[in-house]
């Protein structure tokens, strides 16, 4: 795709997933194209593209009529089911679909007969008899070289053997100028392996003719004049990219508007029908192709395929309900690169919700609040500021990072946008510990190169909102809120300076609220993976559960009265705060005991930044000998509990007098 210029207001950019065969509940492998498409759509609006984003269900076919009887039901009770979950479900992942079809509506098969009517007409069509292999899972024939140890090569199950009258479609008429079209159009079909595949493993070995309707079953779409037939499912389900946009109907102005679609989005699975049978139909129909045919690859698990026997299955509203569905979309978009398959674990979704978002992302907008409000009353400096000799890198960052994200957007390389965003992020963290805000509050002349950091954190947080748009939908205007600013400033064209957008007396909340609370790493894994597997607590579970439970359990030393009493346990209030020169670790803290002032060394600087501290009551182990630490005089310790990687100071009632004795 060329790159996307900000002047090119109102350009149209159409955007479809597959339509989805209704076979039961959508899983996350379903939630991840949609929200893939969505987060393009979401894009391509924020660059001001007068955007047309279409989804729906592929409805007709062989298996639809057999899970129908399965369970009781008329095939169209069965599919207006399903359909109805699927937008709840897109409801629930706000999915900003302008068009939701189903392929058993009146707009669709009447155009649908329309098609197949033309293709008739036009001598593309023709009738005989059709012998072979049939794959009724994926509603698709196999010649016998194509199948893989006498199954289906798409989804390996059995094939059985078809002999019915058909009609079939002349795919040999235009091989070549299919591949002529393929050689003209290099980014046609990306990843680039798939149309290599394509080439491969159809076109070069022979396209065969295919069969483009059934008498074995009667629920689809009618051939015209010719009842017994109905329309090969394929055929009548591509066709619906351009029957929704009102082709061949009384009113064609969104198929003017918007055809030929920008881009296809498929899973790999079905690549073969969008970039062999969809272009020739169109081709036969002498209509322009789509710009491009994107096919990415599967969500795997550690054990491969999804699969309810093998108790691995996740679907959306489980992650979503329990933690939010900006985690779970930025999860789905960060970990898996769009194109390869990628590999689902509770670990590893766990760890993108605690490092990237609570940790990196959620604690920068929480320092930068409570540090605009401790220091400057809670308003954005934008008066009286000098520069440090950090920011320029901080604002060489910003603007590279939003360059390289416009690229990888047109490429729809969203793992790569995201890291690179990250990068950012991750940029205006080390920002904080260069510039030390709270030694620079300590001086008066200090405070102009203050307010300058200030300015500079809440600019970097205000690009980052607007650059996290097409992936979060609620988290970029937290951030704008809690940063005292309006929506106008999601609009794109405020990050294209740094360091000129926000205006003056603009006060920040008084109060961050986190936007991405911290999880207990053990506890989620396990409940995604009882998720996962479906679990039913019993009795036996549970009694297991103790068991564990108290295998856990370390084993403690007794110590007496008399050694406990040994310990001079007293509070103090924290008075200054400063981390130490290559020390990674440690903070050095000015705690007054009441009776007197002391310094504290403590390794507590991955958990905390020396502006959370200050003010803070704490306490110390009075009576420890003191001790150099990396050439720093500690006297004294303070106390602090930890769990699964997670410190936390030990917390006191603020009533208490420095020097109180804890007993």
């Amino acid at each position: 795709m060329e790159a996307v210029l900000v002047s090119e207001k109102n350009k149209t950019f159409y955007i479809t997933t597959p339509i989805y065969y209704p076979s039961g509940k959508f899983h996350i492998g379903t939630a991840y194209t949609t929200v893939a498409s969505d987060t393009i759509a979401r894009y391509k609006r924020l660059r001001g593209y007068d955007v047309r984003f279409l989804t729906g269900m592929d409805e007709h076919g062989q298996k639809i009529q057999e899970k129908a009887a399965e369970a009781g039901k008329h095939p169209q009770e069965y599919v207006n089911e399903i359909a109805d979950a699927a937008k709840k479900l897109w409801a629930l992942m706000d999915i900003s679909y302008d068009d939701f079809i189903q392929t058993t509506q009146e707009r669709h098969t009447k155009t649908a007969e329309k098609i197949f009517q033309k293709f008739l007409d036009n001598g593309d069509i023709y009738k005989g008899e059709y012998e072979g292999s049939y794959c009724t899972p994926c509603e698709s024939f196999f010649t016998e070289t194509q199948l893989v140890d006498g199954n289906c090569p798409d989804c390996g199950r059995p094939v059985h053997k078809v002999k019915e009258e058909s009609y079939f479609f002349n795919m040999k008429k235009y091989a070549d100028r299919l591949l002529a079209y393929y050689e003209e159009n290099l980014d046609f079909i990306e990843p680039e392996s798939r149309k290599n595949e394509m080439i491969n493993n159809f076109i070069k070995p022979g396209l065969e003719d295919l069969s483009v309707s059934r008498t074995s079953f009667d629920w689809g779409i009618k051939v015209p004049g010719d009842p017994k037939h109905v329309i090969y499912v394929w055929v009548d389900a591509l066709t619906n990219y351009i029957t929704s946009l009102g082709y061949l109907s009384e009113d064609e102005t969104l198929f003017n508007k918007y055809w030929p679609a920008d881009v296809h989005v498929v899973g790999k699975d079905i690549v073969r029908f969008h970039t062999i049978y969809w272009p020739i139909f169109l081709m036969a129909l002498d209509l322009p192709l789509p710009k491009k045919i994107f096919a990415h690859g599967f969500i795997m698990m550690k054990d491969g395929k999804m699969s309810k026997s093998k108790g691995n299955v996740i679907y959306p509203e489980m992650l979503i309900e329990r933690y939010g569905l900006d985690a779970t979309r930025y999860f789905l978009l960060r970990e898996l690169p769009f194109g390869s398959d990628g590999v689902f674990s509770p670990e590893s979704f766990v760890e993108r919700t605690n490092f990237d978002l609570a940790n990196d992302l959620g604690n920068l907008l929480n320092r930068t609040i409570s540090m605009i409000n401790k220091y400057f009353d809670g308003i954005i400096p934008t008066e009286n500021l000098q520069s440090t000799e950090f920011d320029a890198a901080l604002k060489g960052q910003a603007e590279s990072v939003r360059i390289k994200y416009e690229e990888s957007m047109e490429k729809m390389q969203f793992s790569v946008v995201l890291a690179d965003l990250w990068t950012l992020v991750s940029r205006t963290n080390k920002y904080i510990d260069e510039t030390q805000p709270w030694v620079l509050a300590k001086e008066e002349t200090d405070k102009p190169k203050l307010g300058a950091v200030m300015r500079n954190l809440a600019e970097s947080l205000h690009q980052m909102a607007v650059m996290l748009q097409p992936f979060m939908t609620s988290t970029p205007k937290r951030i704008i809120e809690q940063l005292g600013l309006d929506d106008k400033f999601l609009a794109w064209e405020t990050i294209e300076t740094f360091g000129n957008t926000i205006p003056a007396n603009i006060k920040v909340v008084e109060k961050g609220i986190p936007i991405f609370p911290r999880l207990e790493s053990e506890v989620e894994i396990t409940y995604i993976r009882e998720e996962m597997r479906g679990s039913v607590k019993t009795p036996q579970v549970e009694e297991a559960k103790d068991e564990q439970k108290a295998a856990d359990i370390p084993e403690i030393p007794e110590i007496t009265i008399d050694d406990f009493m040994k310990v001079d346990l007293r509070v103090a209030t924290v008075t200054a705060c400063e981390t130490i020169p290559k020390a990674d670790k440690l903070l050095k803290l000015q705690v007054d005991l009441g009776y007197e002032q002391r310094q504290v060394v403590s390794g507590i600087a991955k958990f905390y930044s020396p502006d959370e501290l200050i003010g803070q009551k704490v306490i110390v182990v009075a009576n420890l000998k003191p001790v150099k630490l990396r050439g720093q005089l500690s006297q004294g310790m303070i106390l602090a509990g930890e769990k699964d990687g997670i410190l936390k100071l030990a917390s006191v009632d603020s009533k208490l007098e420095n020097g109180a004795k804890v007993k």
